[in-house]
């Protein structure tokens, strides 16, 4: 009787050990494939058009550990570039795969009583990143610095969106919560 209760109870701990790997590609996925979806459509303004891709980059980064960040920041921006807009696909690799490492390393390792806190300053360094990235690597791959500085605005635009709008899904919303749960079980 007593062993087929050890046998229970270590059929349900492996079963545990082989579903984390399962939820982390999962998840890793979703956020990737919203990334590529986000990354692949602008909403138009006057001189150009405002992505949304960073709001879920940093909620990503937020939630996720860097490895998993920089496939869905870095690995799904190179991939929504490739199929829809393929000549920044390595900047965007490149930035946004960084902008995605340090949010999630400032979001888990950095302000660890201050969550909320630290998210939002790894936002805020990684929206730094990514204009500052995106620019160089315009003026780069379009030879031409002025077509990088007529594109600031709209860089920093997207930068802020995510800024502000990945924490607040994420700790405003209840996402946090709902990973959470999803992960512990």
């Amino acid at each position: 009787m007593e062993n087929a209760i050890e046998e229970k109870n270590r059929t349900h701990e492996e079963k545990k050990k082989r579903r984390k790997p399962t939820i982390w590609i999962c998840i890793t996925a979703l956020f990737m494939g919203m990334n590529i979806a986000f990354s692949s459509f602008g909403i138009p303004v006057p001189g150009g058009h405002l992505y949304l891709c960073d709001l879920v980059i940093c909620l990503a980064a937020i939630l996720l550990d860097p490895f998993a960040a920089f496939l869905v920041g870095g690995v799904g921006s190179f991939l929504g570039d490739l199929i829809f807009y393929p000549a920044p696909m390595f900047v965007s690799l490149v930035t946004h795969g960084l902008q995605a490492v340090v949010i999630s390393v400032f979001s888990h390792y950095v302000l660890k009583r201050r969550p909320v806190i630290s998210a939002v300053l790894g936002c805020v360094v990684g929206g730094i990143i990514m204009v500052v990235g995106y620019t160089i690597g315009k003026a780069y791959i379009y030879s031409t610095p002025e077509y990088a500085i007529i594109k600031l605005p709209y860089e920093i635009a997207q930068a802020a969106v995510g800024i502000i709008f990945g924490p607040l899904l994420c700790f405003k919303c209840g996402i946090k919560k709902v990973f959470i749960a999803l992960t512990k079980k």
